[in-house]
């Protein structure tokens, strides 16, 4: 009996742990006023760091309701989490390792130049990461394909998100576009006061 009973017990962990994993995108209600996430980036090209920075994202009131605060502007939440997902999200909700699609997005950037990046997406783990924030469960979503502009480039572009849905937001990206890497890690992230 004793035996019979660890074996099943054994059979539970072992199937458990093999559950699938799946998480729907935020809600409203997940935010708190005050939350606030903190990321340092840089770019590094022939190992050298050619530029640096710090991103924010602060919960705030905004126009009757929450917003979120870049240090520049606001976007309202409801307005971004409502959005209709289109046939080539960058985030296909809900997330499970395992699941596959297209994204295809197309851009302008500030100095006027147009362009189109498509990348194959894969959710390749939900594992513990470690980032100077600390450690969080997390999403490994994998995006390989091309950009190309109106100026006349075109070229490789991969990149690996870590999404925790435990911080409703990324924890760490890393691109290579071939010419160089960029890397984003969260350093900071603290609940509302």
């Amino acid at each position: 009996m004793k035996t019979k009973v660890l074996f099943y017990m054994a059979l539970l962990l072992i199937f458990g742990n093999c559950a699938t994993t799946k998480t729907n995108s935020p809600i409203l209600k997940d935010y708190t006023l005050g939350e606030k996430w903190i990321w340092k980036w840089e770019r590094v090209v022939e190992g050298e760091v050619r530029a640096q920075g710090e991103d924010i994202q602060e919960v705030v009131n905004y126009n009757g309701t929450l917003g979120l605060w870049n240090g520049i502007d606001t976007l309202q939440i409801s307005k971004t989490i409502h959005q209709e997902q289109s046939d080539t999200p960058f985030r296909n909700w809900p997330l499970e390792v395992g699941k596959k699609w297209k994204y295809v997005s197309e851009w302008e950037n500030n100095e006027g130049t147009t362009g189109k990046t498509s990348q194959d997406a894969e959710i390749t783990a939900f594992e513990d990461l470690h980032v100077v924030a600390g450690t969080f469960k997390a999403y490994k979503i994998e995006y390989k394909g091309i950009v190309t502009n109106s100026r006349g480039f075109k070229g490789e572009m991969n990149d690996i998100w870590w999404y925790s849905p435990e911080l409703k937001t990324y924890i760490k990206h890393v691109n290579d576009d071939g010419y160089g890497l960029y890397t984003n890690e969260l350093t900071s992230y603290s609940k509302a006061d």
